[in-house]
């Protein structure tokens, strides 16, 4: 197969070939000294024209004296040349030069490839190149869930718990009919967070709805939230109920570090049958608490339930005004450590420190002061039972000042790590005015068990034991403290 390019070289050698030619007869006429008789213009166009189709024919007539073959090429023959000429050239007919084609292109079997590209003659054996249609299809993996569950413990009793989360809501995407909220097409695909949580229980009630985009100005990682809340809760010596909300902006820094800035409004209601201190008494009824918070946090933890490596630091500034004009200050870090591991990272050993420490205006009002006892702060002692009390009517008021510490090393029990046992050293202390006093400050060593059970949630059931061995003379003690939950 002849592509056009061979075409064209071909019909290039032959037009020089004919002007080559022609050039050999003009210098022959002038080496004789003849002038060129106009004849010779229209032998010049035939020539070209038969070149051009593969042949070449010259015409010479009678007394004519330029005939000349292909052969007498060479200027050098010009003059060795007779000046006399034969009275009439015969016709001659000169064939161009054959044309050699170039071998056909292999053969191949395009049938195991419909994508395939024909290929013509190269002698670049290089890699050859096919184009084809790529079609990806997606499809939406599950994103919400409604989750059911409940939770018992030492410090709240017992609460429910019903759960709806979307995580890839679509605030934007309001239905345009009823298909669209069957398919569940409506309210979803921004990747944005949506929740509704009721925890309703005997001592502790809490009702949450809350919204976050996590991209806000597009890729930027700048996050907004928007939540709402109503806590009640009934305490030793007061309820309390709140209802509120918070607005926050937050920016992430890089992946384990990030800053926010919010601010919150709410109404606290307090009751209480109790007719002192004026620390109580003072605040019964509603009161309005209006607070700008920033905050920073850095967390490089491999799992936040059951963390072996790295640590966690957080660390806020808020000031609250409204009914009560005061500043706070709190900071918390854990720091785990792996001490050792199976093989395929199973039955890990790991010890773990934490600290709390806080800071409180004076103005702050009781139901903000802090407050310490219980399994989430000074196991070995009851809920609030390692706080300051009024000395006067013995009723837990806290204090505007608290450090708290623990030390823990985890360990496996059983193959499966399934039961896990603990050691542990909490100790700290709360205090009216920012200071620590040795009669006052807490510490309680103890031991636990933990029991993964994936049938009933990610973290594992909490029973731990401990004694105190220094505490102030109005504490509460509780030497066992439990933690169990069911989610669903």
């Amino acid at each position: 197969m002849i592509t056009r390019f061979q075409r064209a070289s071909v019909a290039g050698c032959r037009l020089f070939e004919t002007c080559y030619l022609l050039l050999c007869i003009v210098l022959r006429m002038n080496l004789s000294q003849k002038p060129i008789p106009k004849r010779f213009f229209a032998t010049g166009l035939i020539a070209i024209t038969s070149v051009l189709f593969g042949t070449v024919v010259a015409h010479g007539q009678s007394g004519s004296r330029y005939s000349i073959s292909p052969q007498q090429t060479n200027p050098q023959q010009f003059q060795q040349a007779p000046k006399q000429l034969p009275q009439q050239a015969p016709q001659q007919t000169f064939q161009s030069p054959p044309v050699q084609s170039l071998p056909p292109a292999p053969v191949q079997n395009f049938q195991s490839d419909p994508y395939a590209q024909p290929q013509t003659y190269s002698s670049y054996q290089g890699p050859q190149v096919r184009d084809a249609d790529l079609v990806i299809d997606g499809y939406p993996a599950r994103t919400g869930r409604i989750m059911l569950g409940g939770a018992v413990n030492s410090d709240a009793g017992v609460t429910g718990q019903v759960t709806i989360d979307e995580r890839n809501f679509d605030i934007m995407r309001w239905p345009r009919s009823f298909q669209d909220l069957a398919s569940g097409t409506a309210f979803r695909g921004a990747g944005q967070t949506f929740r509704i949580e009721m925890a309703p229980g005997t001592e502790f009630k809490r009702y949450t709805a809350s919204f976050v985009n996590p991209n806000i100005f597009g890729y930027q990682p700048v996050s907004m939230s928007v939540s709402g809340f109503l806590f009640d809760r009934r305490f030793n010596d007061w309820n309390e109920e709140r209802l509120g909300g918070r607005l926050a902006f937050g920016y992430r820094i890089t992946p384990d570090l990030s800053v926010s800035a919010g601010i919150s409004g709410q109404n606290v209601n307090i009751e209480t049958n109790r007719g002192g201190p004026a620390a109580l008494t003072d605040v019964i009824g509603d009161n309005e608490v209006y607070s700008g918070e920033i905050s920073l946090t850095h967390d490089t933890r491999n799992s936040p339930i059951q963390a072996s490596e790295g640590h966690y630091f957080e660390f806020s500034f808020e000031e609250a005004f409204g009914d009560f004009d005061y500043a706070r200050f709190e900071t918390e870090f854990r720091q785990y450590w792996l001490v050792t591991e199976r093989a395929d990272k199973s039955g890990k050993q790991t010890i773990s420190y934490s600290t709390q420490l806080g800071f409180s205006g004076e103005e702050t009002p009781i139901f903000e002061n802090f407050f310490a006892g219980g399994y989430a702060t000074l196991r070995g002692f009851d809920f609030r039972g390692a706080s300051p009390v009024d000395p006067i009517n013995g009723v837990e008021t806290g204090g505007r000042f608290q450090w708290l510490n623990s030390v823990e090393y985890m360990f496996p029990i059983t193959a499966d790590d399934a039961f896990r046992g603990v050691a542990f050293v909490d100790f700290g202390t709360v205090e009216d005015e920012i200071k620590i006093d040795s009669d006052n400050f807490r510490v309680a060593p103890g031991v636990g068990l933990r029991v993964a059970i994936p049938m009933l949630g990610p973290a594992p059931l909490a029973f731990d034991f401990a004694i105190p061995v220094a505490k102030a003379e109005t504490d509460d003690e509780r030497v066992f403290s439990f933690y169990m939950s069911l989610i669903r």
